[in-house]
C-alpha cells in the first residue's frame, strides 16, 4: 500500500475542498470495506484519503409525512434494522440486510454501496491492464465472463453494477443529493449510474470533487420487494437481482416498476417487464410473464447465458413476494 495523507474533515463542504478535479489523486473513505481492498491490491493509489466518518450531517434516517431521507454515511445495518422501513419498504431493507455479513453491514454505508467500484476480476487484478485502468481492451469480453453482464449491447466494458441497494431505491423513485464546489444538485437515482469505458470514469456520474450527501424517496403506500439469486447467502454478491414496486387498482397491478441488478454495467429499469405486468391480476402466470419479458433484449456472453433464466426467476419471485403471495 502506498503512503498517503489522511484527512478527517468535520463538514461535507470541507471534504469537497480537499478533493481533486481528477480521479485517483484523492479517495473518499466511508466504511472502508472497498477502498482498503483496492489500496492493498494497488488498484487505488491515492495521495490523499479523505475520511467522511467525522461528518454527522450525512448520517441518519429522517422521515416526514412525504419522504424519507437517508444520509450517505448511514450504516447498512441501521437501514436493515429500521422497523418502520422494514414494514413499508422491504425492497430496500431486505437488500441492505443481505449485504455481506454482520461485520460488513456494521461498517459499510449507503454511499459506499452506491459508489463502490466494480468486482470484475480483471479490474481487481493489479497485473491486468484492462480498459478501466488505461489498458487496451475489456478482457472479459472474450475471457472468463460467467459473472459479467448479459445486457452487453453498446458496452465496451461488460462489468455489472455491484450495488445491491440501487435496484430497490430506483424502484422506489429515489433521488440523490450531491455536493460539489458549485453547491448542491439533485438527480434521479436511475441517472446516477454510468457505464465506464476508461480510467477517467467511474461507475457513477459524480465528479471527482463531489460528495454524495443523501438519498431520498417518497413515502407512498405501495407493494415492493427485492429478490436476489446467489451462490451462497453470506458474503457474496448476487448473480441476479430484481426489485419491484407497484400498486393495486381493482385487484390488478398498476404503476409497476421493475429494476434489474447485476446484469449490466448499470441497474436496468425494465419497461418490458413492467408492461407485461401492468393491468394484470398478480399470480404465478403473470409474474412469470413479467420475468420472461425482463430478459428480452439480453445478449449474453459465452459463459453467462444462465443468467437469462435467473432473471426470470428473480423477477417472478420479487413480484409474488411484493404481492404477499410468496415469502422469501
Amino acid at each position: 500500500m502506498h503512503n498517503f495523507t489522511y484527512y478527517r474533515p468535520k463538514t461535507a463542504l470541507e471534504a469537497v475542498g480537499l478533493l481533486d478535479t481528477r480521479w485517483g489523486g484523492a479517495e473518499l473513505l466511508a466504511g472502508g470495506t472497498d477502498l482498503l481492498a483496492l489500496q492493498k491490491d494497488y488498484i487505488a493509489q491515492p495521495e490523499k484519503v479523505v475520511s467522511l466518518t467525522g461528518i454527522p450531517e450525512i448520517v441518519g434516517i429522517k422521515m416526514n409525512p412525504e419522504q424519507i431521507t437517508i444520509g450517505a454515511g448511514t450504516k447498512l445495518s441501521t437501514i436493515a434494522e429500521n422497523t418502520e422501513m422494514r414494514r413499508r419498504f422491504p425492497a430496500l431493507t431486505t437488500a441492505a440486510g443481505d449485504v455481506g455479513g454482520p461485520q460488513i453491514r456494521n461498517m459499510g454505508t449507503l454511499g459506499g454501496n452506491l459508489c463502490q467500484r466494480n468486482r470484475c476480476w480483471y479490474f481487481r487484478d493489479e497485473h491486468t491492464p484492462c480498459l478501466l485502468k488505461a489498458g487496451p481492451k475489456c478482457f472479459a469480453l472474450e475471457g472468463e465472463n460467467r459473472y459479467h453482464a448479459v445486457f452487453t449491447q453498446g458496452h465496451k466494458c461488460v462489468i455489472v453494477s455491484p450495488s445491491t441497494l440501487a435496484p430497490g431505491l430506483i424502484a422506489l423513485g429515489a433521488t440523490a443529493t450531491v455536493l460539489g464546489p458549485n453547491g448542491q444538485r439533485t438527480l434521479a437515482l436511475d441517472k446516477f449510474f454510468h457505464a465506464p469505458t476508461s480510467a477517467t470514469e467511474r461507475e457513477h456520474v459524480l465528479a471527482p470533487n463531489e460528495v454524495l450527501l443523501s438519498v431520498s424517496f417518497p413515502i407512498r403506500k405501495t407493494m415492493n420487494a427485492s429478490y436476489e439469486v446467489r451462490h451462497k447467502q453470506a458474503y457474496d454478491w448476487p448473480l441476479v437481482q430484481a426489485a419491484v414496486n407497484m400498486n393495486l387498482a381493482d385487484g390488478k397491478a398498476a404503476d409497476v416498476k421493475i429494476v434489474l441488478g447485476h446484469v449490466a454495467p448499470t441497474p436496468i429499469l425494465s419497461e418490458a417487464a413492467a408492461k407485461a405486468l401492468n393491468g394484470k391480476v398478480i399470480d404465478e402466470e403473470s409474474a412469470a410473464a413479467a420475468g420472461r419479458a425482463a430478459g428480452e433484449g439480453a445478449k449474453p456472453l459465452k459463459q453467462n447465458g444462465y443468467k437469462i433464466k435467473l432473471i426470470e426467476v428473480a423477477v417472478k419471485r420479487a413480484v409474488l413476494t411484493a404481492a404477499g403471495a410468496k415469502k422469501i
